[in-house]
């Protein structure tokens, strides 16, 4: 019987340098370097990333390596991400596996990044089945807030998606305007743990179809805190968690009524949750109550899967794999890309 070929993957989009080896859809081994150097500054600085990118990526494909039991000489083919991204960091990542895949001989695989994070759910997870076809899939990063309608692996329409900033940014914004750590989302669902989410109502964005809108919320919200500092200085120390709360409730919702009016739509009954947001706890146990409520069936990754990681990457290389999808080693990294089809 013919074995399962076995792929390196490599994955930096943004800050994180992320490593994976996987055999058929089978993850061997998983590494990430994360850049913490970019907390001080408030947000990404995309010259420092690429700089580390560059510094981590050989010893974590080394670390994969030795994880898996695997060396070079057993690889089948190399894969990375082509797009979207930080085109510093994505270059780190593209040339190394086009040099790699060049000494050895062996194919080169681009990924597109949203796409992948789709398709993450085709890894293999114990106790998990993964979402038949076809299925609507909510993706929402720091950079992309998409519903996708997905036919097959490789048969994607956007039926809607963010016309300014992601939700993902929304969240961090709101943080760093309570004055909380970057990345903020992590912060924001920590504390609203702890609070009364319909302490401070905010208003959801009207937005004609499926797309989504979020900078009217960051402006909202901020100025509402400048009213309300100008009143009490300690206003966000006596209030973060309710704050906190308030607006995961908000932007959780608007999430929510827009995937409910897609499946209207597709009349489809099948939803996946993929990218960083959808670790958000809160955000995870709206959308459970409303499966439970209208009979879907809800497909959850595991945290690890769900921010960028090059397991993803790796799964996605495996199925272009499976059909010859191969790329030329001309093929250039870009920080905005057509999806594969």
């Amino acid at each position: 019987m013919k074995k399962d070929p076995i792929i390196l993957a490599i994955e930096s989009s943004c800050d994180d340098t992320a490593v994976a080896l996987m055999q058929g859809n089978l993850v061997l081994s998983h590494v990430i370097g994360t850049q913490k150097i970019h907390s001080s500054y408030g947000g990404v600085v995309p010259e420092l990333a690429s700089r580390f990118h560059q510094k981590d990526i050989v010893p974590l494909v080394r670390r994969a390596g030795a994880l898996a039991n695997i060396n070079q000489k057993q690889l089948n083919a190399v894969a990375f991400t082509k797009g979207p991204g930080l085109i510093g960091s994505l270059l780190v990542g593209a040339n190394f596996a086009k040099s790699l895949a060049m000494a050895l001989e062996i194919p080169c695989i681009g990924v597109h990044h949203v796409q992948a994070h789709v398709l993450a759910h085709f890894i293999k997870i114990q106790g998990r089945l993964p979402p038949e076809f076809p299925f609507l899939c909510l993706t929402i990063s720091g950079g992309h807030t998409q519903i996708v309608y997905v036919e097959d692996y490789f048969q994607m329409t956007v039926l809607g998606q963010n016309l300014d900033d992601a939700v993902g940014e929304a969240f961090d914004k709101s943080a760093k305007i309570m004055g909380l750590e970057y990345p903020g989302g992590v912060w924001v669902d920590r504390y609203a743990q702890k609070g009364d989410p319909l302490k401070f109502p905010f208003s959801k964005p009207r937005v004609k179809g499926l797309d989504f809108s979020f900078s009217g919320f960051k402006t909202q919200f901020l100025y509402f805190i400048q009213k309300q500092l100008a009143i009490d200085s300690d206003f966000i120390k006596k209030n973060l968690y309710d704050l906190c709360a308030s607006v995961q409730h908000t932007l959780v919702n608007i999430l929510l009524d827009k995937v409910l009016q897609a499946m209207a739509q597709t009349n489809i009954s099948q939803l996946a949750l993929a990218g960083g947001v959808s670790a958000n706890s809160g955000l995870r146990q709206r959308f459970l109550r409303a499966s439970e409520e209208k009979g879907w069936r809800l497909y959850i990754l595991p945290l690890e899967y769900t921010t960028d990681n090059a397991a993803m990457i790796a799964m996605t290389a495996q199925l272009k794999y499976a059909r010859s999808l191969f790329d030329n080693l001309d093929i250039v990294a870009t920080s905005c890309c057509e999806w594969d089809s």
